[in-house]
């Protein structure tokens, strides 16, 4: 319980990377305070939004998701058992009761969640094509579609398939540098793995 109250003391948005319990050696299962916040942004979050977190990892989205939608319920995915793991300690630690650990591989586990108003996806487990067709059918009309990616090739796919749906999409590159103290006190910027963000949400009917 005392665990639980502690998160209130922290921010809505904006916690550092060290915060989550990660996976050692660090194999990249956590996304980037830089990226988190330009794809918590782009989700289009509000106080009671529905949201669906597709390969959680270890909830770095879900829990901040879930800060933001405090009202809302937020659905962390993730098929991997040691991520898992450590995304039911991490939801325990930082989060509210209103983000829900959901293990399974999606499309499969998505089947028995409510209609989102948003959905982020961080990984597909080699299931992107299902997850795809799973997310556009089950999105509500007004609601927010945000998939990162690390390859150009499956970005532009993403991209195209997305808008053959009819759906308007954008498509962001973000490239983050950290500086670093070296042994002599000057400082150097230590560059991060680029992420490619493609977000989507379905055009306006007219009226």
């Amino acid at each position: 319980m005392a665990e639980r109250e502690a998160q209130v003391e922290l921010p809505s948005l904006g916690l550092p990377d060290d915060a989550f319990e990660q996976r050692r050696p660090l194999r990249g299962q956590i996304t980037k305070r830089e990226v988190r916040a330009v794809s918590l942004y782009l989700l289009g979050l509000r106080g009671d939004s529905v949201v669906w977190d597709i390969g959680a990892g270890t909830g770095s989205v879900a829990i901040e998701a879930g800060r933001i939608a405090r009202r809302g319920s937020v659905y962390a995915v993730e098929r991997d058992p040691d991520s898992t793991g450590l995304l039911c300690r991490n939801v325990e630690r930082l989060a509210g009761c209103n983000v829900k650990v959901v293990p399974g591989e999606a499309p499969q586990a998505l089947e028995s969640l409510p209609d989102p108003d948003s959905i982020f996806v961080g990984g597909s487990g080699g299931q992107l094509a299902g997850i795809l067709d799973a997310a556009t059918a089950r999105l509500k009309h007004d609601g927010r579609l945000v998939v990162n990616l690390a390859a150009l090739e499956r970005t532009s796919e993403v991209y195209h398939w997305l808008k053959d749906k009819g759906m308007v999409v954008e498509l962001s590159n973000i490239n983050a540098s950290r500086g670093k103290e070296m042994p002599d006190g000057t400082v150097r910027l230590e560059a991060l793995n680029p992420v490619f963000i493609v977000a989507a949400q379905w055009k306006e009917q007219a009226p």
